[in-house]
């Protein structure tokens, strides 16, 4: 008698390198690949990452042969009456540590009785909670913590593919189409699927990786990887990145630091799923913040892009244009809002991972707190950013600024950042003076140090 088996699919859209895979045709002769549409993810997403994800989907479908089933609702009233249908002797899954998918993960366990949820592999390339200090216990600061990653190691990639088990044709009821792409209005999400993401890693390490080092800091040569989104779908595999970045020349051992920050946040979220919404030093509760209705107000210039400091709302704008931002531009925009608004992080945290095309949970959430001073590492919070400085520095000719910026396609050079000689009508003044909210920060860091 033949047995049955599912490969869940979630933050693992691809079929190479997937240990699960070989975990299944180990267990069963033949398998349904199966995605279940959640509304505890999909709600907060946003139509950006929903409509990437759905392209993600089709592409994946496409590798199956049509042969992937879609349906919707909660995986802990799915998986028990899909199991049964095909008299599913095992279900196959990568492991999820985030704090949602580790609930999701045990209840489904249970619901599924006699059947055995396996959970092989994970999204990263060392598993959180695999690293630990020789006190056992959770790393919180990220240098020893890559340190320790390095020694670790990771292991290749699995060879896997779409022949690596036999699958079933999804001929039931509950399946759904793949939902349409929603309303984007102007904005243009990057390509979706695995063929894709192996597609720009391989025109990276040709055209890119050479000069990542010195200029991933730099918005306007757009020189970073953009393999966010595919890793936060898992189109590629940080370990299939890994194996191409041999050497340890500057770019290489940058990348790989890269991805080991990506590991280590998700390391903290796990060893901590309180700072998701919570600060990290719980000295920051008491901070003081803006509030009224001028503070609602910055607010939403601040997500609109109407700052009236370029660098920052050419950012903002690129969020919303692209459902991405430069990641030198994220710190930048980040900063202004805890720090010249004096606006809560959770509040810029939200409207990022709901814009966001590669909204990763423990990514954003600690690289915002990294940014506020009331994370991991030694980031200050009398760590103030210049937005006129960093734009100076980092976009030096302002081609960055004039791409997202129409407002200010007339100012030449640098000078767009300064704005001394003329500023256009139809381009808002600053809404706060930099000088002076740095001084107020650092008061109201002062407050909460005792």
């Amino acid at each position: 008698m033949k047995r049955s088996a599912i490969v869940w699919f979630r933050r693992d859209l691809r079929l190479g390198d997937l240990p699960t895979l070989l975990s299944a045709a180990d267990a069963a002769d033949h398998c349904l690949a199966l995605f279940v549409l959640d509304e505890k993810l999909l709600g907060p997403s946003g139509p950006a990452r929903r409509t990437y994800l759905y392209r993600c989907l089709r592409a994946l479908d496409e590798q199956l042969g049509g042969r992937l089933l879609v349906v919707k609702g909660d995986p802990v009233d799915v998986l028990p009456k899909v199991a049964s249908s095909i008299d599913a002797e095992t279900v196959h899954i990568s492991a999820d540590y985030g704090p949602y998918g580790t609930r999701r993960d045990t209840e489904v366990g249970e619901a599924l009785g006699s059947v055995e949820l396996v959970a092989t592999g994970s999204p990263y390339a060392v598993a959180p909670g695999r690293i630990r200090k020789s006190d056992d216990t959770p790393y919180k600061v990220f240098t020893p913590f890559r340190r320790a990653w390095y020694e670790h190691g990771w292991r290749a990639p699995a060879q896997t593919d779409a022949k690596t088990v036999r699958w079933l044709e999804p001929d039931l009821p509950d399946r759904i189409a793949i939902p349409d792409d929603e309303d984007l209005g102007e904005t243009t999400l990057p390509a979706a699927g695995e063929a894709a993401a192996l597609a720009r890693w391989k025109e990276f390490l040709a055209e890119d990786l050479g000069q990542y080092d010195d200029a991933r800091n730099r918005p306007d040569l757009d020189a970073s990887s953009r393999l966010s989104p595919f890793l936060k779908f898992g189109c590629v595999h940080p370990r299939t990145l890994l194996a191409d970045l041999r050497g340890d020349e500057p770019s290489t051992a940058t990348l790989r630091s890269e991805l080991a920050w990506r590991d280590f946040y998700a390391d903290v979220l796990h060893n901590r799923p309180d700072t998701a919404r919570k600060n990290f030093d719980r000295r920051f509760d008491r901070i003081e913040y803006a509030s009224g209705r001028e503070a609602d107000e910055n607010f939403a210039a601040w997500c609109e892009g109407r700052t009236g400091f370029p660098i920052v709302d050419a950012g903002m704008r690129q969020l919303l244009g692209e459902g991405w931002m430069h990641n030198r531009v994220r710190m930048i925009t980040a900063s202004f809002l805890t720090k010249d608004l004096h606006l809560p992080w959770w509040w810029g945290a939200r409207h990022f991972m709901r814009h966001l095309v590669d909204g990763d949970l423990a990514s954003n959430q600690h690289g915002w707190q990294w940014t506020a001073g009331s994370g991991t590492d030694a980031s200050p919070y009398f760590r103030v950013f210049n937005p006129t400085t960093q734009g100076e520095k980092f976009d030096p000719n302002g081609d960055y600024v004039r791409r997202w910026v129409p407002e200010l396609a007339g100012v030449a050079g640098k000078a767009v950042h300064t704005l001394k000689d003329s500023r256009p009508d139809d381009y808002p003044e600053p809404i706060v003076d930099h000088a002076h909210e740095r001084v107020d920060a650092l008061r109201r860091y002062d407050d909460i140090k005792a």
